[in-house]
């Protein structure tokens, strides 16, 4: 695993993209900090870049460098929650611009996997996370359901989990505002 680690951040740092599973499902990712990178992963999905994509971190520490101020609201969700959960929170910071959504919003996940939690250790910043399917598809069931029209664009695919199906459940996504008020979006 520490070679498959080294060379992932390898291409993170080169501002390459990714192809990994997660906690959730496979998903496309790369630096946070990296323009290009960001532009990148919307290439390969066909996206528009009104539609904001999400970042993984390791734990609320690494959580709090990349929003101003956390809501009392989120840590109560994320202590309340039994499975993968996105909370979107005002007022992103420390993240390339075109990884915050217009409004300045972004969406965090705190990674649960074994993978995820050992790179982003390693990596010791955030990682871009979305799903790995073109604009307008389903995201896979593991694997070997995502296109070779990703496979072949990206510059590293994670030589883990290939033979796991997942539910192809994204997480729960609730969104916080700094009064304390939250609304569920998924």
């Amino acid at each position: 695993m520490k070679g498959i680690i080294a060379e992932t951040i390898k291409v993170l740092n080169a501002g390459g993209v990714i192809l990994y599973p997660t906690d959730t499902i496979w998903g496309l990712g790369c630096d946070p900090d990296n323009a290009n990178a960001i532009a990148s992963i919307y290439a390969i999905k066909q996206r528009v870049e009104s539609k904001s994509m999400i970042i993984l971190v390791k734990d609320v520490e690494m959580l709090e460098k990349y929003v101003e101020e956390i809501p009392e609201v989120a840590y109560q969700l994320i202590d309340a929650s039994t499975g993968p959960l996105t909370i979107i929170y005002p007022k992103a910071k420390n993240l390339a611009p075109n990884m915050v959504a217009f409004d300045g919003t972004i969406g965090i996940r705190i990674a649960k996997c074994d993978f995820c939690q050992q790179l982003l250790s390693e990596y010791n910043k955030p990682l871009v996370s979305t799903s790995a399917n073109l604009a307008g598809q389903k995201p896979p069931l593991g694997f070997f359901g995502i296109v070779n029209e990703i496979k072949i664009a990206v510059d590293y695919i994670v030589p883990i989990e290939l033979n796991r199906l997942s539910s192809a459940k994204s997480s729960d996504i609730i969104k916080v505002w700094k009064s304390g008020k939250f609304e569920v979006i998924r």
